[in-house]
């Protein structure tokens, strides 16, 4: 079976199977590490153009670039701020968490299995609300955020890809056959995924996009 890096055969230092806890590869360390930052940076940058935007209802932000890709009606709808206050404050919390994570990994840290199933509660609650600002965002305000698009992406792949991880420790126990195919094709979800949702892009705004052509 051909593999890569993130689903190597269990080494020993994978799993500590005296005191039940579990490491894992460079590869998932490093997502997490990229993705966090890449998160961290996207909920720091809206953040700080919704509280500019509150100061001055006139502040136009940089990412606002056209009647679709505009950043600055995301922010004003009521869709931006869910929980009561502003949407990417729970980005500015959780993203730098998961870095954190990716670093002590990177360093040799390793978990309980209690540990992995928590970070992928918080992915699967990540991912669910993503998903709902997406349809939001295409078919109820009509517009599009750049930085909100780039923490979708990073949120689906620290799902995907902490269950993938989950998968390959018997954390989350599957079929042997399914857990195969997860590790052995495991780029096959993500890449769906994320040409869904181009393709959604696409087709939502079709008449505007050819006039760019």
């Amino acid at each position: 079976m051909t593999t890569s890096a993130l689903d190597q055969t269990l080494t020993d230092g994978d799993r500590d199977t005296s005191r039940g806890t579990i490491g894992t590869g460079r590869a998932y360390a490093w997502l997490l590490i990229i993705c966090g930052a890449l998160g961290t940076l996207a909920s720091f940058v809206i953040t700080d153009d919704k509280f500019k935007l509150l100061e001055d209802p006139n502040f136009v932000p940089a990412c606002s670039l056209n009647p679709i890709i505009s950043c600055g009606n995301i922010m004003k709808s009521d869709q931006s701020h869910a929980f009561g206050f502003p949407n990417p404050m729970i980005g500015m919390i959780a993203y730098p968490i998961v870095l954190c994570i990716g670093v002590g990994l990177l360093a040799g840290a390793r978990y309980r299995g209690w540990f992995w199933l928590g970070l992928q509660a918080g992915t699967v609650f990540g991912v669910g609300f993503v998903t709902w600002l997406q349809y939001q965002s295409l078919y109820s305000i009509n517009s599009l955020c750049l930085w909100c698009c780039l923490a979708w992406a990073v949120t689906i792949a620290l799902f995907w890809y902490t269950a993938v991880h989950n998968i390959k420790h018997d954390i989350i126990k599957v079929p042997a056959g399914v857990r195969s195919a997860v590790l052995e094709f495991h780029w096959v979800v993500p890449v769906l995924w994320y040409g869904i949702i181009v393709m959604l892009i696409l087709t939502r705004w079709w008449s505007y996009w050819k006039t760019l052509v």
